[in-house]
Parts: structure tokens; C-alpha cells; sequence
């Protein structure tokens, strides 16, 4: 059963990517038809970050009252429903209201799956989830461009809702399944430790901070998010300014970089059968330092791509075996308000750290964006390390 239900996760997961590349390759098009500054794409956008921000962290309350099968078919809902607007949204006006419900959506049934999973199942599993997530990335981009062709693009986004609504319907069916999955006993081990706040003395929404070792392994969220989106906002900029590619070869060395998460991460899921989820985190992050070290240095142009596609095997196990690792670190009771409170900081990381750099970087030069992945790498690492020892030092007062 449990394997059976997990094709259902997959599937939520592969819809969870679907919707995040639509506005980027939409929004020429639309832009025309709105007859808007192309610079409002920032507003759409702006929107549904902070939606899926403030779900995510309140995402912790929200499962522990409904429980993950219901916020996720709600959610799915939210998204699907967001999406069909979009299609049919008379004015540039209505892109931003149904932005709310679009990332109010994804930022609670990404913290729910990625929480349910964490505690269910066991580590490839959340490497090959997350890897099914690139896929519904790159699908989205694809359906719609199909219909943008023909100047249609409010067709791409009826697609995509009804895929979305289609998921709804699976998700209705097999909500019984999803605490009946949970009983049948974790797969994990998870320890409860006896210095994390237990439920009846927590206050506020804020109390995942109090608890040791969590605003490191936030740091190491915000950097990461940091890396993979200013690779991906910012990597083709560089490539044409400072390395003198054309636009064209520029952006097929970005789409390697993506790949080589996908595909990373999919790999990843079979080496988690031999190497623990630290192991794999520790690993990712020596990946990085090497491939941004290529970037530093002055070598020829052909080590830059080199260099993109180490980051981008690099940061494939990173995110999903942080996740993973909630539960077993900080404890079954906290795990899902902690789940929220990374979710919330990834989304922090994507939206603000590669507008800062660019802004940066418009004022001076695009040669200091490996200058700046090093910063945030190091950064990361340290912290990485620093919740390592702190997991050490409790695994032996435990012993």
C-alpha cells in the first residue's frame, strides 16, 4: 500500500512543478495582450512568493489541525483554481489576485509532502521526489510553449489547471489512504528529544527558532535556495557578459545546470541506499565549492561549463536530504512547524537573494558572481558543519 500511495505523491509532486516556470515564459505574450511594463512580471511574481512564504510557515499548524491529506487536496484545489483564472483573467489586475491563492497553495502542500515523506519514507525517496519535481518544471514550460506559438498562451495555463484539477480528483479518492500509510509505522528513525518544546508550552508561531540547531540549518536552506536561483536567474547574464558566449549557447549551458540537478538527484536516490543523508549533504556542498572555484579561477571558457554542471550536481542532494533529515533531528513532534519554517526560508533565499546580487551586479560587473557564490558557499558549509556537531554531541548525550 504504502509503495502504491507513494505513485501519488510522485504525481503531486511532478503538479507541484508544473506551475513555477509558466509566468517566465508566458509573460512576453502576456504582456502584449495587457499592454503592461514588462517589469510588472516582478509584481506577479513578488505576489505568489510572499503567499507561499507566509503558507509555509504557517503551514506547521495548519497539517497538525487538518492533517496532510486534506491541506494537500485543499491546496492542489487553490492551485488548480488559480491557474484556471489565469486562463481566463480579463485584465493584468486579476494575474495578481489569483497570485494569493497560487502561493498560498504551494507553500502549504510543499511542506506537507515534503514532511510526510521525510517521516514515511525512507531517503532515495525523497531524492527521486524532488527529482520528479524538476520533471513538472520543465514539462510546464514545454505545454505552454506549444500553445504560445499560436499566440495562445491562456490555453497552456487551462492545461495545466486541468492537470492540476485531474490530481484533485486522485487526491480526493485516496485521502483515507494517507493516515492508513502513517499506521502502518515509520520507516525512519526518529528520535523524540527531550529538549524540544513540547506541544502545550509552545507560543507563538515563532518558536521553531528557540529550538537548538534550527536557525543554522535555516542559514543552510537560505544560501542553498541562494546558489540554485542565482545560477539560474543570473547564470546565462554571466556567461554572455563575462565569458562572451552567445545568448543562445548561454542558455543551453543553464539548462545543463538544471539538468544535472534532475538528473543528480535521481542518482543521489541510490546512492542514499549506501551513504547517509549527512553524507550526501557534506559531499553536495564539496561539489559546489569545486565547480564555483572553477568559476573563480581564470581558465579557459570551456571550465565554466564545467563548472555550472558540478554546482548543479552539487546542489542535487542538498535540499532533498536536508528535508529528509527534519524529523531525525529535530524530533517527530516539531518536524512539521520546522518543515514550514525551511520552506518559508528556501522561498526567502529564491525571492531576494538573485535580485540583490543583480542589482549588485547592474552597478558594478557580472565578474563578481563567483566571487558571490563562494561567499554564500562557504556560508552554508559552515553551518552545515555547525548542525552536524550539534548532532553529534546529541546523538552521544543520548547514548
Amino acid at each position: 500500500m504504502a509503495t502504491l500511495f507513494l505513485i501519488v505523491i510522485y504525481a503531486a509532486f511532478i503538479s507541484l512543478g508544473l506551475p513555477d516556470a509558466l509566468l517566465g515564459v508566458a509573460w512576453p505574450v502576456i504582456q502584449q495582450e495587457f499592454m503592461v511594463p514588462f517589469s510588472l512580471a516582478g509584481l506577479v511574481s513578488m505576489t505568489i512568493s510572499v503567499g507561499t512564504i507566509v503558507s509555509s510557515m504557517l503551514s506547521g499548524r495548519i497539517l497538525e489541525r487538518f492533517g496532510t491529506g486534506k491541506v494537500t487536496a485543499i491546496s492542489v484545489t487553490m492551485t488548480a483554481v488559480a491557474l484556471f483564472g489565469f486562463a481566463h483573467a480579463p485584465s493584468f489586475i486579476w494575474l495578481v489576485l489569483l497570485a494569493i491563492p497560487l502561493g498560498l497553495g504551494a507553500g502549504s502542500v510543499d511542506a506537507g509532502l515534503n514532511d510526510y515523506v521525510s517521516k514515511h519514507y525512507k531517503a532515495r525517496h525523497m531524492n527521486w521526489l524532488h527529482s520528479f519535481w524538476g520533471i513538472g518544471a520543465m514539462t510546464g514550460p514545454i505545454i505552454i510553449s506549444q500553445f504560445i506559438a499560436d499566440q495562445t498562451w491562456r490555453n497552456g495555463y487551462l492545461t495545466v489547471s486541468i492537470i492540476q484539477i485531474i490530481l484533485v480528483a486522485v487526491l480526493v479518492i485516496t485521502l483515507p489512504l494517507w493516515d492508513k500509510v502513517a499506521k502502518l509505522g515509520i520507516h525512519n528513525k526518529i528520535v523524540n528529544v527531550d529538549d524540544q518544546p513540547k506541544t502545550e508550552t509552545r507560543k507563538g508561531i515563532f518558536f521553531p527558532l528557540k529550538i537548538p540547531g534550527v536557525k543554522s540549518v535555516l542559514l543552510v536552506f537560505l544560501f542553498y535556495c541562494g546558489i540554485e536561483s542565482t545560477m539560474g536567474l543570473w547564470g546565462s547574464s554571466y556567461l554572455v557578459r563575462v565569458k562572451g558566449l552567445d545568448v543562445a549557447t548561454a542558455a543551453t549551458w543553464v539548462s545543463l545546470f538544471f539538468g544535472a540537478v534532475t538528473l543528480g538527484r535521481f542518482i543521489s536516490g541510490f546512492i542514499s541506499l549506501r551513504m547517509s543523508s549527512e553524507a550526501l549533504i557534506r559531499l553536495g556542498e564539496v561539489i559546489i565549492l569545486i565547480g564555483v572555484i572553477l568559476m573563480v579561477l581564470p581558465l579557459p571558457v570551456s571550465y565554466s561549463l564545467v563548472s555550472f554542471i558540478l554546482i548543479g550536481l552539487g546542489c542535487a542532494p542538498i535540499f532533498p536530504s536536508m528535508l529528509h533529515e527534519t524529523p531525525i533531528r529535530f524530533g517527530r513532534e516539531a518536524a512539521q512547524h520546522v518543515m514550514g519554517f525551511q520552506m518559508a526560508i528556501a522561498y526567502t533565499g529564491t525571492t531576494l537573494i538573485p535580485p540583490l546580487f543583480g542589482l549588485i551586479a547592474s552597478n558594478t560587473s557580472f565578474i563578481l558572481m563567483p566571487i558571490f557564490l563562494l561567499g554564500y558557499t562557504l556560508v552554508m558549509l559552515f553551518n552545515s558543519e555547525l548542525v552536524n556537531r550539534f548532532m553529534l554531541a546529541k546523538r552521544k548525550r543520548m547514548s
